[in-house]
């Protein structure tokens, strides 16, 4: 089969750093959106000197503190626009060169903000990863140091999980690691008879 882009996203605590981990146990390539921003904010990083300069005080020992950058954001009512219009092309950036060394078969992408930001239609398809909103409030209060405050803000931020749903190509409940599991090595095998 030739090269097909399959999205994955979902909202906070939805489960999706698991559901990649799955595609990445079945030897299907995953690039992952926050791993490269990671990359991009250590030491030596693409993103070190122009975030630096949006906000000096993020830098320190040579890469942006991400503490020091949730902090500004919180306080600066134009500073997560600012950020974006200079992260957001150096991120797809990343995403095209991983991209380019897959010449076949399935690779999946790990977007947080895949619908948000428009990013669907660079794909050939979308896998939703959802889950109940009790669970999903359980799964992201039970993070260490994560407020109340904290998770209202990161949901004002997303699509409504209900809006993912309707424009998704594919949906995932993970209710459980081992029904999770025996999802994604379903939709392998679809989407390589599928596209054969």
């Amino acid at each position: 089969m030739s090269r097909f882009r399959l999205g994955l996203t979902g909202s906070i605590g939805m489960g999706k750093s698991t559901t990649a981990a799955l595609f990445a146990a079945e030897g299907i390539p995953v690039w992952d959106a926050d791993a490269a921003v990671h990359r991009l904010y250590a030491p030596g990083g693409m993103g070190v000197a122009p975030v630096a300069t949006l906000c000096p005080s993020a830098l320190r020992d040579a890469g942006i503190d991400r503490t020091a950058l949730r902090d500004w954001i919180a306080t600066a009512p134009t500073a997560l626009p600012r950020l974006e219009a200079v992260v957001h092309p150096l991120v797809a950036a990343d995403r095209d060169a991983f991209a380019a060394q897959v010449s076949d078969g399935i690779v999946v992408f790990d977007i947080p903000l895949l619908f948000e930001k428009g990013t669907e239609a660079r794909m050939d398809a979308t896998l939703l990863v959802t889950a109940p909103a009790a669970l999903q409030r359980q799964r992201v209060l039970s993070r260490p140091g994560m407020t109340e405050a904290q998770f209202a803000l990161m949901l004002s931020r997303q699509m409504p999980d209900a809006e993912k749903r309707a424009r998704a190509t594919h949906i995932v409940e993970t209710l459980s690691i081992d029904q999770t599991r025996a999802y994604v090595q379903a939709l392998i095998a679809y989407l390589r008879s599928a596209h054969a």
